[in-house]
């Protein structure tokens, strides 16, 4: 008579608890993929569907007009993708896209160099000021770049002597062919915003610096002891954020023609929200810089179907936007809980 040993049957439950492993690791993945890859997943059911909806919505010059409208605020989310991941927030970037733009139609009158230079250098020195009170001094985010916000909006009013003197980009230059060119049908900035995104995906997700940035969002005391040179880190991430919301102000400058003392009241609250749509947590340590992407053309699509309505003013847009962040954060809370579990 055959005698079957214990290692042939395996102990009683061994086969259940492997199932439960299982689909545990199932939901994890999938939590997981819908956080990183949801907005992006919406916005195509959304584009699609709504083009059989709206004839003049789905077409290349009406998506055209979305890419264009909102390579702006794409830009500025770039570097608010970084600063958020690495556990901060940066509210200055509304009033620093303003004073790029200001600045930069200044600059235009004595060629295209000065007017991208000169915004780049005095909107890097904002973010440059922000990163060492925060990473070096301590301060919190919060505090600090709220108090930029004041400042950066006071200096504007100063460089255009309190809004009445408006900085008009000469016509036929370098500086203005930026804001007027098309390439293969696409005005040129909606290239350069896409060529950024591309730069800034590797730099994220492919350099050790991205990496870093990751660390410190998770746990700033664990990057800490792992030798990461923290304070350099955050303080570069509020340098980015700096620069590229004045790389943002002096591109729309080129665009409009002018610097326009009144833009970005408010900006860096859509730009906080294109970014926690697209899977950055608000909490740090996780995030992707083309969910970032898909998150800013998801708030674009959302108000071009408005305005597509027709009978709904422009105050139904901010409504829909602060409904559509609340179940996105409550969704990312509960996915995160659930990879957690």
């Amino acid at each position: 008579m055959s005698v079957t040993s214990s290692s042939e049957v395996g102990a009683p439950g061994e086969g259940q608890a492997a199932a439960a492993t299982n689909r545990r690791s199932r939901r994890e993945l999938t939590a997981h993929l819908v956080q990183r890859h949801g907005a992006l997943a919406v916005l195509v059911v959304v584009v699609v569907g709504f083009s059989f909806v709206f004839p003049n919505f789905g077409t290349v010059t009406n998506l055209g007009d979305i890419a264009l409208s909102q390579s702006f605020v794409a830009i500025v989310a770039i570097g608010m993708t970084f600063v958020i991941i690495s556990g901060g927030i940066d509210l200055s970037v509304g009033s620093v896209f303003a004073l790029g733009g200001v600045v930069g139609a200044w600059g235009s009158q004595y060629g295209v160099v000065v007017a991208l230079a000169a915004p780049l250098a005095l909107c890097g020195l904002i973010g440059l000021v922000n990163g060492l009170l925060i990473a070096r001094a301590g301060m919190a985010p919060f505090i600090v770049t709220l108090a930029s916000l004041l400042g950066a909006r006071g200096l504007l009013l100063v460089l255009s002597n309190e809004g009445e003197t408006t900085y008009v980009v000469p016509e036929g230059g370098l500086f203005r062919a930026l804001g007027t060119s098309e390439v293969l049908g696409l005005n040129l900035l909606v290239w350069i915003t896409l060529a950024l995104f591309v730069i800034f995906t590797v730099v994220l997700n492919r350099t050790r610096f991205g990496q870093s940035v990751f660390a410190i969002g998770g746990s700033e005391d664990a990057a800490s002891l792992m030798g990461l040179r923290v304070a350099r880190v955050k303080t570069s991430v509020y340098v980015m954020s700096g620069l590229l919301a004045g790389l943002a102000g002096a591109l729309n400058a080129a665009y409009l023609a002018s610097g326009v003392t009144i833009l970005g009241v408010g900006m860096e609250l859509d730009v906080i929200a294109a970014v926690v749509i697209g899977g950055t947590l608000l909490v740090g340590g996780a995030g992707s810089v083309l969910g970032t992407l898909a998150g800013v053309l998801l708030l674009g699509v959302i108000q071009n179907l408005i305005n597509q309505v027709g009978s709904l003013n422009s105050s139904v847009q901010a409504v829909v936007s602060g409904a559509f962040l609340i179940v996105v954060v409550v969704l990312q809370t509960l996915l995160s809980r659930t990879q957690r579990l």
